[in-house]
């Protein structure tokens, strides 16, 4: 367990093969721009350790993370903002699997980090909000793009345009959380729950479902296709692979080596 000077705890679990991320400062767990730091330090460790297969992102006490530390923009010169979101969005950039796991207030850059992630999760009492239309400016890391592509440009428009909140039932019905449970035990629960499942399946594969997903949603159909049927081709050569229709077909459980 080590708890970074952007006060961002790291733990692992399940042998070594999980990373739990917890953001840890304050009732509110504020992300200043050491925060911001320490989440990209963190992911280089994470991303280098070849035992981690998924990662889980969440908050300590009440709420996830209620955004920024508003009064330190103004501390920072503004040619540094050009590459502001390269070190909060670096779930995006993992070639791991990475799960947020969200309850409470979910705001600002925080909600720009969970949409960063591969799977969201929330409680019935969540909260997302990109409210920086209140202070004179707008999301800065990545999230006028990532929410328009998950929920739609019109409603996006929206919500960043008149900074009003989304519930976890709009954010449910809208996809753009997986699941809604009804309290923080549940919410754990159900991030558990994905974790083993996610183990129980080819790390190799995990990583390339990933990269083909994010790579072809950008892309025209014909070329994410293509994208993903040279993946499949690939993947066809792999040892997980071989191993998974072995398994298979002698009725147990397959033995995955990520590889």
């Amino acid at each position: 367990m080590a708890l970074t000077g952007g006060r961002i705890r790291l733990d692992h679990g399940h042998d070594g093969r999980v990373a739990y991320l917890t953001l840890d400062h304050g009732k509110y767990n504020i992300v200043t721009m050491e925060t911001r730091q320490a989440m990209a330090d963190r992911f280089a460790e994470i991303d280098a350790d070849e035992s981690v297969q998924v990662v889980v992102i969440r908050g300590e006490g009440e709420h996830f993370t209620s955004g920024g530390d508003i009064p330190g923009f103004m501390e920072m010169e503004p040619v540094g903002f050009t590459d502001l979101g390269q070190n909060i969005t670096a779930p995006s950039r993992s070639p791991k699997p990475v799960i947020s796991a969200v309850d409470g207030y979910c705001f600002g850059v925080g909600f720009e980090l969970a949409l960063s992630t591969d799977i969201r999760i929330a409680t019935e009492r969540s909260e997302f909000a990109l409210p920086e239309m209140r202070l004179g400016m707008i999301p800065g890391s990545g999230g006028t793009q990532r929410l328009a592509r998950l929920i739609g440009l019109s409603r996006a428009k929206y919500h960043v345009m008149t900074a009003t909140r989304i519930s976890a039932r709009q954010a449910g019905d809208w996809g753009l959380v997986s699941a809604v449970l009804p309290d923080r035990a549940a919410l754990d629960a159900e991030a558990e729950r994905v974790v083993k499942t996610m183990l129980g399946y080819s790390p190799l594969a995990l990583r390339t479902a990933k990269e083909v997903l994010d790579k072809g949603i950008d892309a025209p159909l014909h070329s994410g296709i293509e994208l993903e049927r040279k993946a499949y081709a690939m993947l066809r050569s792999s040892h997980d692979f071989a191993e998974g229709v072995a398994a298979f077909g002698e009725k147990r459980a397959p033995k995955f080596q990520g590889r």
